[in-house]
């Protein structure tokens, strides 16, 4: 394989580079939008701040020349005069650049403060927005976890980076002016005193950046641990199973790991520099030895000598620091990439174009010949399905783990579109409705509930924000659901905070938080209610008191019902059974005993071990 020539090389890395770069513009939008005046501000500091050392370095050649004009005359008032303007305004400039320094201060916090709350506001706009096949994907989490580790400090590095390239670019440009009368080479020299220096942060920024996008998985595996051994709904198990040791060596060694090839890049890091400083000092060395022959010889006063020793040190230094500025806008540019890259993402589940009014459901709910696989993965999780939901009736549908029912409830709520098939509402594509419109009409209670730690009333409402409920539909809805009387004894009633993350609130049981979840989803009087495993957490007379509510709730409502219950697939008024992506058997329960088929084995084998039960239900 030819090796690429050094040429190419260089060429590569600078279109590198200026690509990069282009995410400059695009972070400068950014930061305008966010914090206008105060952006407006800092650039006017900038501005006089990059003025203000050359006026220093200036007024020191006059007084450095006066004093030696003066020197011998004595401490009288002709002697102190001619010092004392260019003193006075020095001791000014001083004082002001002490002022603007506050002032900046003051203005970059008020900027960064607009600009992360801006940042943070577009990252949950747009974690909101994507598409639910986004959470189930490992690369997402990698983009997440690398646009908001550091996306307001690096915008707002980038921000001051660039500030620092234009007020040193100002004063650099001021002292140059300045220094061409004494050599047009000058200005020539320190740029070549500072390239090595700018060569070693321009490579170990790109090295650090390739470092820190490989180990974005390592530092999740770090934060998992973290969590394992910091959670509070795993301290049981954790310390019953003693996995204390486990986790703790396991967040060790990874840690160490990353230690170590952190510190491998710092130490190279400062290797380099420690050579580029080595060069910038013989070159200055050099040009000052120069100098002072020129003052030894006649050709230049102490005063030329102090602004020159000045002049050149502070060029020198604004030199290397506007290149370093450079080569941090670069690396700055390689981490800001990343949160632009999460706010390109877009969703691929879209309103159409001009949407249909969503109907009063009539029919029913249909799936038409519906195919499905989850992104990435080869098998499909439904094949050929299709599924007839009457309006108004109490559906269950049973199956063993895997057999596809909680796909059909991401598919019925639009969180996915099938491959192949349609899924109508009377006759309606969903496709052909307004997504925020179309899941209105929808309540579901899913498989795994969120414990939100409000109080229990916020919990309840958190079902219909829009709908503003008021206190008596918040109950009726924990009665229906079965919460109120378990609300009613905690010691605010509803106004009691559910929780302990963050005050001393009530904890609640796994059935507990079920049914205020219940509360939740029935809260919102929605057209379709979808259950998957509602009771799950509930014990069997809790079961049997929620069953009761539930038929009364439901009423006039079309009701889907995902459930390994047979107890609770008993009540409903159709029971599909579901095996390997299709339905397999229909009907209500006694005609599915009648068949004999998969239902009436698994009923048999229920009801062996739940035989008391069912005859009270009965």
């Amino acid at each position: 394989m030819p090796k690429t020539r050094p040429s190419h090389a260089l060429t590569s890395r600078l279109r590198s580079a200026v690509a990069q770069l282009s995410y400059l513009q695009q972070t400068f939008h950014l930061v305008w939008s966010a914090a206008r005046t105060w952006t407006l501000a800092w650039f006017i500091l900038l501005v006089i701040q990059g003025l203000l050392p050359v006026a220093t370095v200036y007024l020191t050649r006059i007084l450095v020349n006066r004093l030696v004009a003066v020197v011998g005359i004595g401490s009288s008032w002709e002697s102190i005069q001619p010092i004392l303007v260019p003193g006075v305004l020095m001791a000014g400039i001083l004082l002001l650049t002490e002022f603007l320094r506050s002032a900046s201060e003051w203005i970059r916090t008020a900027q960064s403060e607009l600009v992360q709350d801006h940042i943070s506001a577009l990252i949950h706009e747009k974690s909101v927005a994507v598409d639910l096949a986004f959470y189930e994907s490992s690369e997402y989490y990698d983009r997440l976890n690398r646009a908001r580790s550091d996306a307001s400090s690096r915008s707002l590095s980038l921000l001051e980076n660039s500030g620092s390239v234009l007020q040193n670019s100002i004063t650099l440009l001021a002292m140059a002016a300045v220094l061409i009368p004494y050599g047009a080479w000058i200005p020539f020299v320190l740029l070549i005193s500072t390239l090595p220096a700018f060569y070693v942060v321009l490579r170990l920024n790109r090295r650090q950046h390739w470092w820190w996008q490989r180990t974005t998985t390592d530092r999740r595996w770090l934060q998992y641990y973290e969590m394992l051994l910091t959670h509070s709904a795993i301290a049981a198990e954790l310390r019953l199973f003693n996995l204390g040791p486990h986790f703790r060596s396991a967040y060790q060694v990874l840690r160490r790991r990353l230690r170590t090839e952190r510190l491998k890049l710092i130490k190279d890091q400062s290797l380099g520099r420690l050579g580029a400083g080595a060069v910038a000092l013989l070159i200055s060395g050099t040009a000052m030895l120069w100098m002072v022959r020129q003052v030894l010889v006649g050709l230049m006063t102490l005063g030329d000598l102090a602004l020159f020793y000045q002049a050149f040190n502070q060029s020198q230094n604004l030199m290397r620091s506007l290149l370093g500025n450079l080569g941090q806008i670069y690396n700055n540019s390689l981490f800001i990439n990343n949160l632009f890259e999460f706010l390109r993402l877009e969703p691929q589940i879209l309103d159409p174009d001009e949407p249909l009014p969503v109907p009063l459901l009539q029919k029913g709910i249909d799936f038409q010949h519906v195919t499905f696989r989850y992104p990435g993965s080869n098998r499909a999780a439904l094949q050929d399905f299709n599924l007839t939901i009457p309006a108004g009736q109490v559906v269950a549908i049973v199956g063993d783990n895997g057999a596809g029912k909680s796909t059909l409830i991401k598919l019925l709520c639009r969180f996915y579109d099938p491959d192949a098939g349609r899924i109508e509402l009377d006759g309606i594509n969903i496709r052909d409705l307004s997504i925020a419109e179309f899941r209105r009409i929808i309540t579901v209670l899913f498989q795994s509930p969120i414990p939100y730690h409000t109080t229990a009333a916020q919990n309840i409402t958190l079902g219909d924000l829009a709908a503003m409920p008021s206190a008596a539909e918040i109950e009726a809805a924990a009665r229906g659901a079965g919460a109120h009387e378990l609300i009613a004894r905690l010691p605010q009633g509803y106004d009691t905070l559910l929780g302990k993350w963050f005050a001393d609130g009530a904890e609640l049981s796994g059935g507990e938080w079920q049914r205020v979840a219940l509360a939740r989803a029935f809260l919102r009087r929605a057209q379709i209610i979808v259950l998957d495993e509602p009771t799950s957490a509930m014990d069997s007379w809790a079961e049997a008191d929620w069953l009761e509510r539930f038929r009364a709730l439901a009423n006039g409502r079309t009701a889907i019902v995902i459930t390994h219950r047979f107890t609770l697939a008993m009540r409903a008024d159709l029971i599909y059974v579901m095996r390997e992506g299709r339905i397999v058997e229909s009907g209500s329960h006694d005609q599915l005993l009648a068949q004999g088929g998969l239902y009436a084995q698994s009923w048999t084998a229920q009801i062996q071990v739940s035989q008391p039960y069912v005859s009270e239900l009965n």
